[in-house]
């Protein structure tokens, strides 16, 4: 969902910023295993921030993010994110629901997109309605596809083939980084995983 979520990002040149709530709910190891499962984020220069609403653990840095812009929460439901809202601007006092018993998910009480001041600064956020899955965005061709990963799109010049897919390629630049740890490697299958399913359903370009 993450990987979804940055790619549908950089598809609409909006700056993302990564949120993980909730996190006093993890004891020191599930802390730094989280924190290795983000560490892609310092390879592609998205910024990252873990708080806890319960513990009042980084929500002053969190309240900077928000100033003099306009800028929006999205994610799946039940994260916190009407919560995390309802400490930015406390004049609003938006609706949260409980955890779907079945699915263990936030049930949808964001109804739709709402624009809101925020108080002490000159920021604004939109609320959007929670979710549990995404499409990819209309991505048109294999170009396309690279801008959206800039670790990929960084060392495609250099691989050997300019019209290089960095998949079954030998001499491939991107391959090599993946090796060497400068590219994540779960991003590179995400980048692949998103390429067949292009390829598959949506294009009939590229062989």
């Amino acid at each position: 969902m993450l990987n979804l979520l940055l790619l549908d990002s950089f598809y609409h040149n909006i700056e993302p910023i990564v949120v993980i709530n909730k996190i006093d709910l993890l004891d020191d190891i599930e802390l730094h295993e989280l924190k290795s499962k983000l560490s892609f984020l310092d390879l592609i220069n998205i910024n990252y921030l873990l708080v806890s609403l319960e513990k009042n653990i980084n929500l002053e840095r969190l309240k900077k993010l928000f100033e003099n812009g306009i800028s929006a929460f999205g994610g799946p439901s039940g994260v916190g994110k009407s919560s995390i809202i309802n400490i930015l601007q406390n004049r609003v006092n938006l609706e949260i629901g409980e955890l779907s018993n079945k699915l263990k998910r936030g049930k949808h009480t964001t109804k739709g997109a709402t624009l809101l001041k925020l108080n002490n600064n000159n920021g604004y956020i939109i609320d959007t309605p929670g979710f549990s899955s995404m499409e990819l965005p209309k991505i048109k061709d294999l170009e396309d596809l690279k801008r959206l990963f800039p670790e990929i799109e960084k060392y495609d010049s250099s691989c050997r083939f300019n019209d290089c897919i960095h998949i079954h390629e030998p001499d491939c630049a991107v391959k090599e980084n993946v090796l060497n740890g400068n590219i994540s490697a779960t991003r590179y299958e995400f980048y692949k995983k998103v390429y067949l399913e292009l390829k598959t359903e949506r294009w009939n370009k590229y062989d």
